[in-house]
């Protein structure tokens, strides 16, 4: 662990080693050995882009080389702000094979919550597009650099159409760096090996906080919730998952749940989108036979009122996940006469737990409840005001703790006094009700 980590207790340590719950293999370790196992196959699809597992690996050592290269060293952070690209995929892979840890970013974060990040984890890089949507990311990344004294290299991804200002490699007043992300290559060199109990990336909390805190999410407990996700909706290599939720904000949807990281833990193809409007993810679900995706409830109401004419056949779809916000009853029983598809709702939070119906749950569990957490070693209390359990079917503040759940959020002493139990429940902030059968119930989020 980084220090400003809360690790896990080594009782609990151990239980979860010895559940199989922790594997002691990084997140990039795991990416060379699908490379092996299903080398030839689709991994990524973007557009007109497609990247086979071999290619992607390839990618990944190349781009963890040029990084190395361009002055980048095993433990320091840099933060990654992309939309749903190969390029975000590639990157986040080449910065852990380096030793690097990713800081997260939504692209929706601008210079108050990015100057925060960059501060709190002293990070020495930053990656996103020149611009993006209209939004100059490179000239805020150089504000923040001028400020000092963290942010040192700075690497532009060109999207269609633009181009970065800096015509290539260029160093500000401040001794800033710019590089074009396309020249990050290098040919591959061995790299320090990585211990699955290190950070593996941070995340920035989900809640409504003038700046976000940081979250430490660790190698092992990262590749476990996206194995165990896959798992319970029984992902193969014939699954096809569309990621249009974006990727570095939901990560107990589109990144890991199973999301990304699941589906290519099993050999299936990933489609990346950048936009949730029915126009362009419909037809992209028809074309490459999409078996599973996650949207959050507006979107699946946006998906059955305006479906494109001609409608697409969506005949492929056999799972749409549902998170982020409580889904509305009567949008819940539309899913599967006009989608064409089994619902599953889910709940989670980025500091960890994740809930979700099953599959084979009763209609009425799946339509009215949020499920049951994912790990049997996930351990749940609904609280009152004074710490007490309430009794099933009462509300009450959530709290958890588990296999990947914090222990504490990165150098926030203050903060995670009042956000951790004394014997280590995350307090959530949720409040929820526990049915008599288990199932978990959000009354507010």
């Amino acid at each position: 662990m980084l220090d400003g980590c809360a690790p896990w207790p080594e009782e609990f340590v151990g239980r979860y080693w010895a559940a199989g719950h922790w594997r002691g293999n990084t997140l990039d370790n795991l990416l060379r050995g699908w490379a092996r196992e299903y080398g030839p196959r689709t991994a990524l699809v973007h557009g007109g882009t497609r990247i086979t597992y071999a290619a992607l690996n390839r990618r990944v050592d190349r781009m963890a080389a040029g990084f190395r290269l361009r002055g980048l060293r095993p433990g320091q952070r840099v933060v990654v702000q992309l939309p749903n690209v190969p390029e975000f995929v590639i990157t986040v892979f080449a910065l852990m094979r380096l030793g690097a840890v990713p800081v997260f970013c939504p692209l929706s974060h601008r210079a108050t919550e990015m100057s925060h990040l960059v501060r709190v984890t002293e990070a020495t890089g930053y990656v996103g597009p020149s611009t993006y949507q209209g939004f100059d990311h490179t000239a805020m990344a150089a504000d923040i650099a001028a400020q000092g004294p963290f942010l040192r290299r700075v690497f532009t991804h060109e999207t269609p159409g633009t181009s970065s200002p800096y015509g290539g490699l260029a160093t500000d007043p401040s001794g800033c760096h710019y590089f074009p992300l396309a020249s990050i290559d290098a040919p591959p060199v061995r790299m320090p090996a990585q211990s699955a109990d290190q950070v593996a990336f941070f995340l920035p909390s989900g809640d409504t906080a003038t700046v976000p805190r940081l979250i430490p999410r660790t190698h092992n407990d990262y590749a476990y919730q996206a194995r165990a996700a896959a798992e319970l909706v029984s992902l193969t290599e014939n699954d096809v998952y569309l990621a249009a939720l974006p990727a570095e904000f939901n990560v107990n949807l589109t990144f890991g749940g199973p999301g990304i990281v699941g589906t290519l833990s099993v050999g299936g193809t990933v489609v990346l989108a950048e936009s949730l409007e029915p126009a362009a993810c419909l037809p992209v679900i028809e074309r490459e036979r999409v078996t599973l995706t996650s949207v959050v409830p507006a979107t699946a109401q946006l998906w059955i009122d305006e479906r494109p004419t001609p409608q697409a056949d969506l005949n492929s779809l056999r799972l749409l996940q549902i998170g982020g916000a409580p889904l509305p009853r009567a949008t819940a029983e539309r899913i599967g006469p006009e989608l064409g598809c089994g619902l599953q709702q889910v709940f989670g939070v980025a500091e960890g737990l994740l809930t979700l119906t099953r599959p084979a749950d009763p209609d009425e569990t799946v339509r009215s409840t949020q499920g049951r957490p994912l790990s049997p070693d996930d351990e749940i209390r609904i609280v009152d005001a004074d710490g007490k359990d309430v009794p099933d079917g009462e509300p009450g503040e959530l709290l958890a703790r588990g296999p990947y759940t914090l222990r504490g959020y990165y150098r926030a002493p203050d903060h995670n006094a009042r956000s951790f139990t004394t014997d280590g429940y995350f307090r959530t902030g949720v409040l929820a009700r526990r049915t008599v059968d288990g199932n978990l119930v959000l009354v507010t989020l």
